[in-house]
């Protein structure tokens, strides 16, 4: 199978905006980049309902799609909802589908501002709004929402991050370098270069290790969580479901994905002042933490909701931890639902 994993693995159609020649922070030009996206619902007359939610991080358009329901908080007969894929998915432009010379280990280093810079391409070129009822991520997917309502103001009406935070935690970074290490030491890696013939699985099935042993709380472990998922071993959760979740990857991918998590800081738009970029922020802002996460522990969130306006920070607690809004348990859906409930009617 090809590692562009997503045009065989991902269900559901999706399109492309083509953003032409397009400069990303590191200086380099993609002469023909492209921004996949999916919609759901459609646009009022007024052009103001909606919502965008970008993805977390190995995730696509789709993975936010579990979120979306008739009768949900997003529901698509009320938004218009917008799920852009971000750039290095597999999807948008990415180390797996550029041709050369920006193929594989030569794609360009990108930024969280890259990607916000070509959603806001797509949601006023394409679609031509002026204004955003919401914008909601989880993880890497926060990180955007952060961006989006600092660098955006004008146009972020409302803003909900969950499980993440302005500036990516230092000792969130070194698990990210444990994760990246790990992706690098497969034998046939050939420092990225790799073809599509190579056998790149060593390095995936430890990075899914890695992921299974942060991605959830102690208490998933500790409780024996995992057997309410219907698994009967723990090795099934480690060793099956995270390794077969990672397993058709493209490690360039998940590097380029990586780079941009461990970097992310919404100070750099002022200068390192992370209290005057918070300070931009206009939008009704609600901050939801999960309980357990090792990647983005509720303390850390703290900081970020005192330098905002108005924010305000809810702490949902789940064995889950950052998987959480994956809605692996029924009360994980309605804690998440009842949350993206109360940003959208703010």
């Amino acid at each position: 199978m090809g590692r562009d994993y997503y045009t065989a693995a991902v269900q559901g159609p999706h399109e492309h905006f083509a953003l032409g020649a397009f400069t990303v922070d590191s200086g380099v030009t993609l002469p023909d980049a492209r921004l996949a996206y999916r919609t759901h619902g459609r646009l009022n007359a007024a052009r103001d309902n909606a919502v965008l939610v970008p993805h977390m991080y190995s995730g696509t358009s789709a993975a936010m799609e579990g979120l979306i329901g008739e009768g949900r908080a997003l529901d698509p007969s009320r938004y218009f909802i917008i799920l852009p894929d971000q750039l290095g998915s597999g999807l948008s432009s990415s180390p797996s589908n550029t041709p050369a010379p920006f193929d594989g280990p030569r794609f360009p280093a990108v930024t969280i501002a890259d990607d916000v810079r070509a959603q806001h391409r797509l949601v006023t070129e394409h679609f031509g709004l002026t204004t955003l009822h919401a914008v909601i991520g989880w993880s890497m997917g926060g990180l955007q929402t952060y961006d989006w309502a600092v660098r955006h103001p004008d146009l972020v009406q409302r803003a909900g991050v969950f499980a993440a935070t302005a500036k990516t935690p230092v000792q969130n970074q070194l698990f990210i370098d444990v994760h990246t290490e790990l992706l690098r030491s497969d034998p046939a890696f050939a420092n990225g270069s790799y073809t599509d013939s190579d056998d790149v699985h060593i390095g995936l099935a430890r990075h899914a290790t890695a992921f299974a042993a942060a991605a959830t709380s102690r208490d998933f472990f500790r409780k024996e969580v995992w057997r309410r998922l219907g698994f009967s071993a723990v090795e099934e959760f480690t060793l099956g479901f995270m390794r077969g979740h990672f397993a058709p990857m493209d490690p360039n991918n998940l590097l380029c994905q990586a780079a941009k998590w461990r970097a992310a800081d919404v100070s750099a738009q002022t200068g390192g002042d992370m209290a005057a970029a918070l300070g931009r922020i206009t939008a009704r802002f609600f901050v939801y933490p999960f309980g357990g996460d090792e990647f983005f522990p509720a303390v850390d969130h703290e900081p970020d909701v005192a330098l905002i306006e108005g924010a305000q920070l809810r702490v949902i607690d789940s064995p889950l931890g950052h998987f959480t809004m994956f809605g692996l348990l029924p009360e994980d859906v309605a804690a998440v639902d009842e949350a993206l409930a109360e940003v959208l009617k703010s």
